[in-house]
């Protein structure tokens, strides 16, 4: 692929190549042949090093960026010293080669739209004001050598022309390339809002799915007979509210064996509460499946009446698993504590 940087650079390389060829046709005698030629030799490096200058040929041959002049493609200092300086000798050196009897030649004039053309160059590569400067030494040295109505009639009404275009062109375009970055951006948060939003409607349905396929068979029995339910189906019913609570409130707890062993605790009779309070964030499958283990393996132990299960802020903390037993007469609530149990966090 090819950027647009370097076709650009190649229609310069072209232009200016054109120009010194239609220099270089002699249509009458000049007094002074070399340094004309010298002129044209000068010009062609000065305004070559403008256009390749921190060209990359193979980044212009693999690439195909629309971006053409910024970053680091803006001319250094000296570059732009280099050709304020041409457009300073130029002039007078061409005219000096070609003699005072040839000045309005075309051989002779060709440096307005020489100078002309290395000024847009300089404003496409981000130096407009020593575009504009190198602008008026060339409408000064022209109408000087020339007069002004020659000089404006010979090409540098033309070459103001093209360095006013290229500075409305890099202006469009650094501002078409800033509306883009914003677009972008508004486009990456619009699709991490949307992803979100996806992502919370289908955890969203996978609880509601939990939630029907615990509570649907104990409701529909409930239905059928009218509210009549057995002691077996009251306590299935207890045991289906409380995986809904949990399904609810700490779903990044559960898995299947954990599931088990809170199922278990209840049909034995034990009050369980299942609180998520953050703490888990961050943490892979991984570290979440060996914090389950643990917790179901903790569960399967207990004995306690109660059970209070709740994730920890704490850095080492991830989850505490507090049992109580039964209060009993004299016992203070602390001494009632049969079971305390830290999950510290996974090596990560």
């Amino acid at each position: 692929m090819i950027s647009i940087r370097f076709v650009i650079s190649m229609l310069g390389v072209a232009f200016t190549s054109f120009l010194i060829a239609r220099a270089a046709w002699l249509t009458g005698p000049v007094d002074n042949l070399p340094l004309l030629y010298t002129t044209m030799v000068v010009y062609l490096v000065s305004a070559w090093l403008c256009i390749f200058w921190g060209l990359s040929w193979r980044t212009a041959a693999r690439t195909n960026s629309v971006s053409v002049g910024r970053g680091n493609e803006r001319l250094p200092v000296w570059v732009c010293l280099v050709a304020l300086v041409v457009a300073m000798i130029l002039p007078p050196a061409v005219s000096l080669g070609v003699g005072s009897g040839a000045l309005t030649e075309q051989y002779a004039t060709w440096y307005i739209g020489g100078i002309g053309a290395t000024m847009t160059i300089l404003v496409v590569r981000r130096r407009p004001w020593p575009a504009w400067s190198g602008t008026a030494l060339l409408a000064g040295w022209s109408m000087f050598l020339l007069g002004p109505g020659d000089a404006l009639g010979l090409g540098l009404v033309g070459s103001v022309v093209w360095v006013a275009g290229a500075q409305f062109f890099t202006f469009a375009l650094d501002r078409a390339a800033r509306d883009t970055e914003r677009l972008s951006e508004l486009q990456r948060k619009a699709s991490a809002v949307h992803a979100a939003q996806s992502g919370q409607q289908r955890e969203r349905r996978i609880q509601v799915q939990r939630a029907l396929a615990v509570a649907g068979p104990v409701l529909g029995r409930t239905i059928a007979s009218g509210g009549s339910l057995t002691p077996e189906e009251r306590t299935e019913a207890r045991i289906a509210e409380g995986r809904l609570r949990d399904e609810l409130r700490g779903p990044r707890l559960l898995d299947e064996a954990v599931r088990e062993a809170l199922d278990a605790a209840r049909r034995r009779g034990a009050l369980v509460t299942v609180l998520d309070e953050g703490g888990l964030d961050g943490l892979d499958e991984g570290q979440l499946g060996e914090i389950r283990r643990e917790l179901a393996d903790t569960l399967r132990s207990a004995r306690s009446e109660r059970l209070y299960i709740r994730t920890s802020p704490d850095d080492r903390v991830a989850v505490t698993v507090v049992g109580r037993a039964a209060s009993a007469l004299g016992l203070s609530d602390e001494d009632s504590v049969d079971l305390w149990r830290e999950i510290e966090h996974p090596i990560r």
